[in-house]
């Protein structure tokens, strides 16, 4: 049987094949109880337990096949679909066929325009008329044509390099560069500083516009449980009803809490989802107003609205 009666009746789900997304994509995938093997890295792998096909692919094309119809769901960065649509829009003003469907709030970066830290330049607009070297051409012409004002005597010399964009200033073939930023230290190494942010990006969950398979919605549900257990907490305790309304304002749950009442008169037992970034302020106000027994859990999988 060949590959397209493999995958003929599946949704086509595509995801980073390498690079800083992958791994946290992976898990997210496992997450959703997506079960498949990749073989002998294939760039294709059928799921066991739904009617789905994972297409592993550099994270820059996924919006193009996303846009073309050629795939159904991806996820990438937030920047490569800024790109994508920003290469459409400068011949003609095509319309993306790229829709967001949801952030994922993993792989957090930023596309910014970064020049030699010792040099003179310090704002953007500096850079007007110069060489700007970078991967990211689409969003660059769209950034710096704004900076021109649509004057075409200081239009900005924007180039194209695939890879080691934080060289091509030391190397002088550019004044400044537009390139992805996560920690910051490989542009400190360069010897290079962050003058202007072109994009934030994390990673996003995106769908062909027309893309009218019902299965999306069932990713989409499975995704968002995923990503809500990653987020939250789940926070158990007891306390003395006469307080029940304060610590209510502090554990408001993702709808309303649970309340039991307790054996012991006066006394009600409350269950709760917490931000696990908050969580230990929680505890610390609830302690201060009465809250035992308090136990935080954590949760595997949700489905919550």
């Amino acid at each position: 049987m060949d590959l397209v009666n493999h995958l003929e009746g599946r949704l086509l789900f595509a995801v980073p094949k390498k690079g800083r997304l992958q791994q946290a994509t992976l898990d997210l995938l496992s997450g959703c109880d997506i079960q498949f093997r990749r073989e002998n890295r294939l760039d294709i792998a059928l799921v066991k337990n739904l009617p789905i096909a994972l297409i592993f692919l550099p994270a820059a094309d996924i919006p193009t096949f996303i846009g073309e119809g050629r795939v159904d769901l991806g996820i990438t960065g937030r920047d490569q679909v800024a790109e994508h649509d920003a290469q459409l829009a400068l011949p003609a003003g095509e319309e993306s066929g790229v829709q967001e469907i949801m952030d994922l709030g993993f792989g957090g970066c930023k596309l910014q325009v970064q020049v030699p830290e010792k040099g003179g330049i310090n704002e953007a607009k500096e850079l007007i008329g110069k060489n700007v070297v970078t991967s990211f051409t689409g969003l660059s012409e769209q950034f710096f044509r704004r900076l021109e004002g649509g004057s075409e005597e200081t239009k900005t010399k924007i180039k194209y390099v695939g890879g080691s964009v934080e060289a091509a200033c030391a190397l002088g073939v550019a004044d400044g560069i537009v390139d992805l930023v996560e920690s910051g230290e490989t542009m400190r190494a360069a010897g290079l500083k962050a003058i202007d942010t072109v994009v934030t990006s994390t990673a996003i969950l995106v769908k062909n516009r027309n893309s009218q398979n019902p299965l999306v919605d069932l990713i989409l549900s499975r995704v968002r449980g995923v990503i809500t257990a990653q987020k939250f907490v789940l926070c158990q305790y007891n306390i003395p009803r006469a307080s029940l309304t304060t610590a209510c304002n502090i554990t408001p749950g993702k709808r309303a809490p649970t309340i039991t009442a307790l054996e012991e008169d006066g006394w009600v037992a409350v269950s709760s989802m917490v931000e696990k970034k908050k969580i230990a302020t929680v505890m610390d106000e609830l302690t201060k107003f009465g809250a035992t027994d308090i136990l935080v859990l954590n949760i595997a999988n949700s489905r919550t609205d």
